[in-house]
């Protein structure tokens, strides 16, 4: 559990306080797309439209702004944001292909806005051409301003971009108060239009996608939070604030586009705003104050965030990490990462536009506000006592964001999505590849969603009865056994039968008294019984028991419930035909004790050909088998579901009186046929018998070659017969005793 810690906590990096996260917040958010596509966005989609992207938009990024301070409450988020919140929650390696796709959409971000920076200066266009001859082309300023910014940053670090934000807020806050107060122009429509759109206006969905930038800019603060003296109070503080202030400004700068011109004059001009501004020039301005805050915040979190997937070593290639890892001074500043960055920029700068790079953008931010929103929720539902949060958001809420955020992916641009979802695959691989063993791949949080899933079903399965009716039996076999690692058979066909039919539970028998050590050994065990099962991809639960002996380790064992929500029904047993009498008494009084419970009983008896080529299953059926007959035979289904077993043919030998010959192989094949068994009627054999033939000899005669021989017993017989039951035709190779303890019916 984790410790409780109260108020602030230890400083680091800078020791901001809450106005830097709400700044870099909301000059992210009030940024180039307001002032370059919102005009448009009215134009093609009418107020109505536009007040509902606004609203669709912030359905993702509100309960996204609750996620994240929610979760940014319950512990202290360190250096990489969003990344860090991920990685902590998903695992490492999931955690930094999400971490990746975040740090593109950032780093992209910077040449988004660098772009956007140069359409402020679209009116000195033709000033320019008209003195020096030349077209204007908007790289001749984005790039310089670009390289100007990194260097800026490279050099003076987030102390200077944090001043630059109070200056830059402040000509926002100017820029969108002339905006406001301006007079309509000339074609403005007399009253409101709620629907009036331009001809051949643009599907909605598309609007939506280039305009969503806009809205994502709500935890740009968080990439601070390694600077944050107080994580805990300033992220949720600044984030929400910003989230609130943003929606407000842009419903009533929409209301404020619609009412004060035509929808044709806000397609044609995408500086409108100038136009109807009480002092043009302050737009401009204003864009570029906005794109210079909005380049600001995505050149102080990208780096960061990079920085912070580095340390983490999430890739072998530790040269790269330790350099991209590795800060400058006593604040850690990333300039490596703020190099490898600038590359990044600048190259978008060079082969982008505004709307193609604002599509690529919205595609990873979905992924990322989608991830936080989903962690959230995982954490409601998972109920971890080590889940504080001092903010608590609703788990329906943080739900819709999670589904939102596919959903709309996928609408806006189905064929980005999808190139989005694939490159993230391919970057997961990647990293999984080159972590090898190392990979964390089930975080901490889906751990404990599956504890609360398991622990719910259980429950509900018990409470509903266990196992219900008969069509719905299910074999949920539990073995106890001390030999597991001298022999490999009895492990292999409990592995076999829990494929994908049976549960299977197995138990390693330790003998002794249960004290320090013995539990300390039983844990070691346990490690090397998991590598086991896991080497061999083998679908089964695996456990130690501390007992006296073996007697008791099953008793024990038999009262325990199962792991799957239901009671254990059957019980495996297993010996080999070198063992000593002593090992066979044992498995005898095992059965015995296994009866008393009303378990149906296997027992295998293995040889060294373990199970041979895995091509022939024999079953013998006798007039001793008729409660074992369906038990049996649905034993060889299971195990021809396995893939080592897939070319194996189930083969139904019956000895049977010959009066009653005729009618036991009708009964067998209307069984295989009504209960679609994939036994075909030529492997259903019949033998006349009586009291001259030998039934052992019979059985060696046609079996001594199959790779695993069925066989049935009764308590009855065993008690009568004791150990030499078991011992019966000792020219087979491996053979599966069965015992049902009701009848089956195969329907």
């Amino acid at each position: 559990m984790n410790p409780v810690t109260t108020g602030a906590s230890k400083s680091t990096g800078h020791g901001f306080g809450t106005a830097p996260v709400f700044l870099a917040s909301i000059s992210t958010i009030l940024g180039a797309v307001l002032f370059l596509r919102f005009g448009y966005a009215v134009a093609n989609v009418g107020l109505l439209g536009a007040i509902f992207i606004v609203l669709l938009g912030h359905a993702v990024t509100i309960p996204t702004a609750l996620a994240i301070s929610e979760i940014a409450t319950n512990r202290r988020v360190e250096g990489g944001g969003e990344y860090f919140i991920i990685s902590r929650s998903f695992g490492t390696t999931i955690g930094a292909t999400i971490g990746t796709a975040l740090y593109m959409s950032q780093a992209i971000s910077v040449a988004f806005y660098s772009i956007a920076f140069a359409e402020a200066f679209q009116p000195l266009a033709p000033l320019l051409e008209s003195t020096t001859g030349w077209s204007f082309d908007p790289r001749m300023v984005s790039l310089p301003f670009v390289i100007g910014l990194l260097v800026l940053i490279y050099y003076r670090g987030a102390n200077a971009g944090v001043v630059g934000l109070y200056i830059i807020a402040g000509l926002l806050a100017a820029a969108l108060a002339l905006f406001f107060v301006g007079s309509p122009l000339d074609d403005a429509p007399a009253d409101i239009p709620l629907l009036a759109k331009t001809a051949g206006a643009d599907p909605f969905f598309l609007v939506f996608a280039i305009v969503f930038p806009a809205f994502t800019g709500m935890t740009a603060g968080v990439g601070l939070s390694g600077d944050l003296a107080n994580p805990r109070r300033s992220i949720p503080l600044g984030t929400l604030t910003a989230t609130g202030v943003g929606m407000v400004v842009y419903i009533l700068v929409v209301v404020k586009l619609s009412a004060s011109a035509s929808p044709e004059a806000l397609a044609g001009d995408q500086l409108i705003m100038s136009r109807i501004a009480l002092w043009g020039p302050i737009i401009p301005i204003g864009l570029a104050c906005a794109t210079v805050s909005s380049a600001l915040g995505s050149v102080l979190v990208a780096p960061r965030t990079l920085q912070a997937i580095a340390k983490d070593g999430v890739v072998r290639w530790r040269s790269i990490t330790e350099f991209l890892g590795r800060g400058a001074g006593v604040a850690n500043e990333p300039r490596n990462a703020t190099a490898v960055t600038a590359v990044i920029a600048i190259s978008f700068v060079v082969a982008g536009n505004v709307d193609f790079v604002a599509r690529i953008i919205s595609m990873f931010f979905m992924v990322t506000y989608g991830s936080l929103c989903a962690i959230s929720f995982f954490e409601h539902f998972a109920a971890r006592p080590s889940y504080r949060p001092t903010f608590h958001s609703r788990w329906y809420l943080s739900l819709v964001g999670a589904v939102g955020c596919l959903l709309l992916m996928f609408q806006m641009d189905p064929a980005f999505a999808l190139v989005a979802i694939v490159a993230m695959a391919l970057i997961y691989r990647v990293i999984r590849a080159s972590r090898g063993q190392r990979g964390d791949d089930l975080g901490a949080i889906f751990r404990a969603v599956m504890v609360q899933a398991t622990r719910q079903m259980q429950v509900g399965l018990q409470a509903s009865g266990g196992q219900g009716s008969a069509d719905q039996w299910r074999p949920s076999i539990i073995m106890v056994d001390g030999r597991t690692f001298d022999r490999s058979s009895p492990l292999r066909l409990l592995s076999w039968l829990a494929h994908r039919h049976a549960v299977g539970t197995y138990l390693h028998f330790i003998p002794g008294r249960l004290d320090r050590d013995s539990y300390l050994e039983s844990k070691k065990t346990l490690e090397r019984l998991i590598r086991l099962v896991h080497d061999r991809a083998s679908g089964i639960f695996v456990d130690t028991i501390v007992s006296p002996s073996m007697r008791s380790a099953l008793a024990q064992s038999l009262q325990v419930p199962g792991i799957s929500g239901m009671e254990n029904n059957t019980v495996l047993f297993e010996f080999a035909f070198n063992d000593p009498p002593e090992v066979l008494q044992e498995v005898v009084e095992g059965c015995v004790d296994a009866a008393a419970t009303e378990m149906d009983i296997l027992v295998l008896r293995h040889s060294n050909v373990f199970f041979g080529g895995r091509d022939r299953i024999h079953i013998w059926l006798t007039w001793h088998d008729y409660k074992n007959a369906s038990l049996m035979i649905l034993t060889a289904y299971m195990l021809v579901g396995h893939p080592d077993w897939k070319h194996a043919e189930i083969e139904i030998l019956v000895a049977a009186p010959e009066e009653r010959a005729a009618g036991e192989e009708a009964k067998i094949e209307q069984t295989l046929a009504t209960g679609r068994i994939p036994v075909s009627p030529r492997n259903v054999r019949i033998f006349p018998t009586d009291a001259q033939v030998d039934f052992g000899r019979l059985v060696a005669e046609h079996s001594a070659s199959a790779d695993l021989v069925i066989l049935g017993f009764t308590m009855p017989r065993l008690n009568a017969k004791g150990a030499d039951l078991f011992e019966r035709h000792p020219e087979l190779n491996d053979v599966l005793f069965v015992c049902a303890e009701a009848r089956l019916a195969i329907e």
